[in-house]
């Protein structure tokens, strides 16, 4: 799990994002945002036990990115996490965004593998319509 000093915010760089998506403690803890103090330190602690126990059920949880290792130090940052009040609201809204299954992850592995297939295939057009649109907006160079 990332660790954060504050709850990460939008000027990140895309690695963040993404854990903030899939290191979400929520997710780690596989809670919803509406779960009570008791309920957060009942499944954590639950958490903690089966993964020294060893057991291959929770030794991965659903992110919306797929499926993700969860460790016993990522159960007890997730913990942290959520007992701060401040970050904890920060969590809440990224937590919004379901869990995927591994189902769900290879499905969206393939839909975008046979987009891109089909794009490479697709016969060229010529030059972009707006070819300075880029450049207004800040994407390329003018």
């Amino acid at each position: 799990m990332a660790k954060h000093s504050q709850p990460p915010h939008g000027g990140d760089d895309p690695q963040a994002a993404t854990a903030r998506f899939t290191e979400n403690p929520f997710h780690v803890l596989g809670l919803r945002p509406d779960c009570t103090r008791k309920e957060l330190e009942r499944e954590g602690q639950k958490l903690l036990h089966m993964l020294q126990l060893g057991l291959k059920s929770v030794r991965s949880y659903p992110s919306p990115l797929g499926p993700k290792p969860r460790t016993e130090d990522a159960v007890r940052q997730a913990m942290a996490e959520l007992r701060d009040p401040k970050r904890r609201v920060a969590h809440e809204l990224w937590a919004t965004l379901p869990p995927r299954t591994e189902a769900e992850a290879a499905a969206a592995k393939d839909n975008t593998a046979a987009r891109d297939d089909a794009s490479a295939q697709a016969p060229r057009r010529g030059p972009s319509p707006w070819p300075e649109a880029f450049a207004l907006f800040g994407w390329r160079r003018r």
